[in-house]
């Protein structure tokens, strides 16, 4: 069995302006778990264990997705929380992309992989970033350091270009999780 998921890849730049914000959100939230900015993926269909034959599925269907999609541009910009404002719950890192090409490929995906018998999330698709959990309450002090960082990042990150859409195997381990491309489906270009 393969944990896997369907993403779009951050490259060097994008980790690296999420390591600065992380990094300031430790020092001013050292409690939060936080996550490392270079395992951070645009996930756009978790599907969970898959068996061998589910496997080559899925990976069709991100093949199929890829060919209907073409590449596009998109940038991080602000930050914000799930759950309540008194009680956070996650923070993420939204993501801008006024085209609406990363909607296509996420109702490509979904109907690719629909058709090949897989369920999947029928929730508004709100494409983000998590970069941390909030396991426990925050204290009001928390909370205002909270509200401190997420003020701070307002604005948008530059334009990261997209070329393919992956299929990601992801292992869990004590330390954290590892995560492998299966396969690199490239979008068309005009």
């Amino acid at each position: 069995m393969t944990r896997t998921f369907i993403a779009l890849e951050l490259d060097a730049s994008q980790q690296h302006f999420l390591g600065n914000v992380i990094r300031q959100g430790k020092r001013l939230l050292p409690d939060v778990r936080w996550v490392d900015p270079a395992s951070i993926h645009l996930t756009l269909a978790f599907l969970g264990e898959l068996n061998d034959e589910q496997l080559e599925k899925a990976r069709a269907a991100a093949r199929s997705a890829a060919t209907l999609s073409q590449p596009f541009s998109y940038r991080l910009s602000g930050l914000g929380t799930f759950g309540t404002p008194r009680s956070p719950r996650v923070l993420w890192m939204g993501v801008s992309e006024p085209s609406g090409a990363l909607t296509v490929v996420h109702q490509a995906l979904s109907l690719a992989l629909e058709q090949r018998g897989f369920a999947v999330d029928k929730r508004p698709f709100s494409p983000h970033l998590t970069l941390a959990r909030i396991k426990s309450p925050l204290t009001s002090e928390q909370i205002q350091h909270l509200q401190q960082l997420i003020s701070r990042y307002q604005f948008a990150s530059p334009a990261y270009h997209v070329m393919h859409l992956y299929v990601m195997k992801s292992e869990l381990f004590r330390s954290g999780a590892l995560y492998t491309c299966l396969e690199a489906c490239s979008f068309q270009s005009q």
